[in-house]
């Protein structure tokens, strides 16, 4: 699968350095060349002993060793892809701020190749301001960075922050060598996250969603070769600047960002979680707390995948989301139909490892032809590909 692909990869002080053991051996297997680069903290996690074993090439932890000069420029030109996994909280910080006092950030700083770094970290540390802001960073210096997966932390506790498992890397890496660009010269419109609906300039009614399904199949549809439009409401998910983004709040404000892109896209995916009611009245000022009960008006907000569904071409493919907590299939089915949308994929909240927040998903989609397409609890960036492999099967027949 990458045979003849030549792989540098970095691994930094995490307890998650452990798994990299297991990835220089299946990138080995799939027929890359491996060469590693430790920190002096990775060596306390995992042996340079077993990484040159496994990839049957000298392990390089200095810029120094035995006599010998390690050049830092040549790995970083030998290299067709630079891999940092994992990337651990101290040292994505010196990624973010160009710093070089070790032989892995020498190679960072001077690689010409694409770098993309798998994060490793406490659920605590990965939601922090500081980190949100690095990962930012990188991405706008062109890095990729493979999402982070939740689950058990070294911690004991369970969250988000942990590597991306090994078989999903590669999986990674042979998407990005071999890519298909199967939807070059289409646009798409996706839209992702929640929307927040005003009480009053503090407070409003939202709800959990992360927004990571949307952004994992706007990545996905550029990744092959598609024009794309995200248009989001309120998200703390780290963004790529690989495609327009639009922000959103509320409803209202989604809807009309929507209907405005809608007329000149191929497809639209419609994977946000809006608010079904807004609020009648939003107070001008802070409600104060004067009673001991609150009465809100609620009104409905306008429907945006039956209004796309209204206004939609022939040539055109409308896909929505159905999240649902009962009677899963018939509640999917009938927004298919009610709505007019080519495709609706449902999820629902009694899965494990599916719904808001997670970093996988369990969907099942169903077509306005009646067929039915099953899948596996799989990360969202795996989801991503199968809905979008969805869209293409259903779009030629």
């Amino acid at each position: 699968m990458l045979k003849g692909k030549k792989i540098l990869l970095g691994i930094t002080g995490s307890i998650a350095a452990y798994k990299s053991a297991v990835l220089v051996r299946l990138l080995v297997k799939a027929g890359a060349e491996v060469k590693v680069v430790m920190t002096a903290a990775a060596a306390n996690f995992v042996g340079p002993l077993t990484l040159s074993t496994l990839s049957k090439n000298q392990v390089l932890t200095e810029l120094s060793q035995n006599d010998s000069w390690a050049n830092h420029v040549m790995l970083g030109r030998w290299a067709d892809i630079m891999l940092i996994a994992p990337l651990s909280c101290n040292t994505l910080s010196k990624m973010a701020a160009g710093a070089c006092d070790n032989l892995l950030m020498a190679v960072y700083l001077s690689a010409t190749c694409p770098v993309v770094a798998a994060p490793a970290m406490d659920e605590d540390m990965w939601k922090h301001p500081a980190t949100k802001l690095n990962i930012e960073k990188i991405i706008s210096f062109g890095n990729k960075v493979i999402p982070v997966g939740n689950g058990e932390l070294a911690s004991g506790l369970s969250g988000d922050g942990r590597m991306a498992e090994p078989e999903e890397i590669v999986k990674w890496l042979n998407d990005f060598f071999f890519q298909v660009n199967d939807l070059k010269g289409k646009k798409v419109l996706v839209t992702a996250g929640p929307t927040y609906e005003s009480i009053d300039p503090v407070r409003f009614i939202g709800n959990h969603s992360s927004g990571k399904m949307g952004i994992a199949i706007a990545e996905e549809c550029v990744k092959r070769g598609a024009e794309v439009t995200l248009v989001t409401g309120p998200v703390s998910q780290p963004i790529s600047n690989n495609f327009k983004t639009i922000r959103v709040r509320s409803a209202a404000e989604m809807y009309d960002a929507c209907l405005d892109i809608f007329p000149g896209v191929d497809i639209a995916v419609m994977s946000a979680a809006v608010a079904d009611y807004t609020v009648a009245a939003p107070a001008a000022e802070k409600i104060k707390k004067n009673s001991d009960s609150l009465t809100l008006e609620l009104t409905k907000t306008r429907d945006i995948l039956k209004a796309l569904g209204e206004r939609k071409k022939a040539t055109q493919l409308l896909a929505g989301f159905a999240l649902e907590t009962n009677n899963e299939k018939e509640n999917a089915l009938k927004k298919l139909h009610t709505k007019n949308a080519d495709m609706i994929v449902l999820n629902s909240l009694n899965d494990a490892g599916a719904g808001f927040g997670h970093n996988s998903n369990k969907i099942t989609i169903f077509d306005k032809a009646g067929n039915e397409y099953r899948f596996d609890t799989k990360s969202k960036t795996a989801v991503a590909t199968d809905i979008v492999n969805t869209i293409l099967k259903i779009s030629h027949e």
